[in-house]
């Protein structure tokens, strides 16, 4: 078996490239390249470690034509075009949890930066003039600190700042009550927090919805004297009214380590009072840089090695634990949507993913990407599980998952219902011995068959003689029959029958076979 192949383009730690080593991939290190140079060389590759050097661009994942994952060493991929990306096929991850600590660290620091005017004091002492009665700080103790966005390094800042005796309120559109309650923080809308917070830290990531979260109109809402940090990402505070809010007293002081423009060579804040910056360090540490490599090589090396999904920002996640357990599930959901994909027709602007028994104790989104994997084959064969929501968002197609512990006749099921011109039509399947997937009922019929390699679908009147007459059409036309399915409504009924054979079934046969009497439809069938 050929050993998966890795890229590390941008400078990391060196025990990043063992890690790749160790679990059986082929590693190449080349930082520095140029654009032309990486998308010369990228088509090699199987996986990509980057940091925030390398630029991702259509680009270079068009002559990534064997690109499966791009790995960033870090949070923040602005440097990686994920819908593009997406549409390709390519898994997109992060390492957020590697350099929280660091982060979160670094916006305590500017707080207590900010409270005691210290990089002023210093560059003033530095000078020799001694500004002992020229700078007069203010106890962190007892004040409210206000969290915009309590996710994972929100969460450590909180932490930090209710060991140093501050009152957290927090707002965030995904923060519970409960989570609030176990994090020790009071959780609030923007208005309030803007008005109760004597500091604000912003811990966002950078969106539609949160770009200039602190614009000019919610600045002026803030209590007087508000200091303000923002570790985060850049964009996310409207800058030239933080100037204007500092020159006026309004804000007492301000601590950027991000800017909406970066490298930033020119900012309106330069120089003003109170001000602070850093050069974007929230994650300059050696532990973060160390932990973020070696993470991303750990990420990287599970999905190439095990199928494992760690931290992906255009799919499920899927852990190298749950791989093996999810695999066969996943085979026989790719395959009820291959099998709906084939036999619907028209649009389908709803599908429902439904697992029950076994299956519903599962991590369900991967089975039901495999199922979209599955059913988007219809529109294109370069299909898998990345981009294959990423086309059917594309097409207005609805999905809804349903879940359901209790067992029916089978210990473990997963149902595909399409909505269709002609109403609801739905396929089911199990595992049998918990590894072989088996098709057990087809648009209300129940059949237990295989879906693998060439297969013919027949829709006919239950009627003696039937199965004779098709049998001797495919012996006729020297095509070999491997395995024979039937199922039917009722005696005398509509019945479904499913037939693997040895090869491609040929037009004219599938033509002479929708001639046969009692045949209602036909259809060739690729697995």
């Amino acid at each position: 078996m050929t050993k998966p192949k890795v890229l590390i383009s941008d400078k990391m730690d060196p025990n990043a490239a063992l890690i790749f080593e160790e679990r059986g991939c082929d590693v190449d290190v080349k930082p520095g390249m140029t654009p032309e140079e990486l998308k010369a060389v990228i088509g090699q590759y199987d996986g990509l470690a980057i940091r925030s050097a390398t630029k991702v661009t259509a680009e270079i994942l068009d002559a990534a034509t064997n690109l499966k994952v791009i790995g960033r060493a870090g949070i923040g991929v602005d440097n990686v075009d994920i819908p593009y990306a997406s549409s390709k096929g390519v898994v997109v991850m992060n390492t957020p949890f590697g350099n929280s600590i660091t982060t979160a660290e670094h916006a305590i620091a500017m707080m207590f930066a900010l409270a005691r005017q210290i990089p002023e004091a210093n560059a003033q002492t530095q000078q020799g003039l001694w500004p002992k009665n020229g700078f007069m700080g203010v106890e962190v103790t007892g004040k409210t600190l206000g969290l915009i966005g309590a996710g994972n390094i929100g969460s450590i800042v909180a932490s930090r700042a209710l060991g140093l005796k501050m009152k957290v309120v927090a707002y965030d559109p995904f923060l519970t009550a409960e989570r609030a309650v176990e994090m020790g923080v009071e959780k609030v809308d923007l208005e309030t927090l803007l008005t109760r917070a004597d500091f604000i830290t912003l811990h966002t990531p950078l969106t539609e919805e949160t770009r200039n979260i602190l614009s000019r109109e919610r600045l002026e809402k803030t209590k007087k004297g508000v200091r303000i940090i923002n570790c985060a990402r850049g964009g996310l505070v409207d800058e030239a009214a933080l100037k204007d809010m500092l020159d006026s007293g309004h804000v007492a002081g301000a601590a950027l380590d991000v800017f909406a423009v970066e490298p930033a060579k020119d900012s309106p804040l330069f120089g003003t009072p109170n001000f602070i910056c850093t050069p974007h360090l929230g994650a300059s540490t050696t532990e973060a840089q160390v932990n973020v490599a070696l993470q991303v090589a750990e990420q990287i090396s599970d999905f190439l090695v095990s199928g494992g999904v760690t931290n992906a920002l255009n799919m499920p996640s899927l852990s190298a634990e749950e791989a093996p357990k999810l695999k066969p599930y996943m085979a026989l959901a790719e395959k009820l949507g291959s099998l709906v994909g084939q036999l619907a027709h028209g649009d389908l602007p709803k599908i429902s993913i439904e697992v029950e028994g076994a299956a519903a104790r599962l991590n369900q989104k991967p089975i039901t990407g495999a199922v979209m994997a599955g059913l988007m084959k219809r529109f294109s064969s370069s299909v898998n599980m990345v981009n294959a929501p990423f086309l059917a968002k594309e097409r207005g197609m609805e999905v809804r998952e349903v879940r359901n512990e209790n067992e029916g006749v089978y210990h473990t099921l997963v149902r595909v219902t399409v909505a269709t011109s002609q109403g609801d039509r739905s396929v089911a399947g199990t595992l049998f011995g918990n590894t072989a997937p088996r098709l057990v009922e087809i648009f209300g019929i129940g059949i237990e068959a295989d879906l693998d390699g060439h297969m013919l679908y027949i829709v006919n009147e239950d009627a003696p003689g039937f199965i004779g007459r098709i049998g001797g059409l495919l012996g006729e036309a020297g095509i070999n029959i491997g395995t024979f399915h039937l199922g039917r409504r009722s005696a005398g009924g509509e019945a479904v029958l499913l037939l693997s054979v040895d090869q491609a079934i040929p037009a004219d046969v599938i033509a002479r076979a929708e001639q046969l009497q009692g045949v209602k439809v036909v259809k060739a069938l690729a697995f």
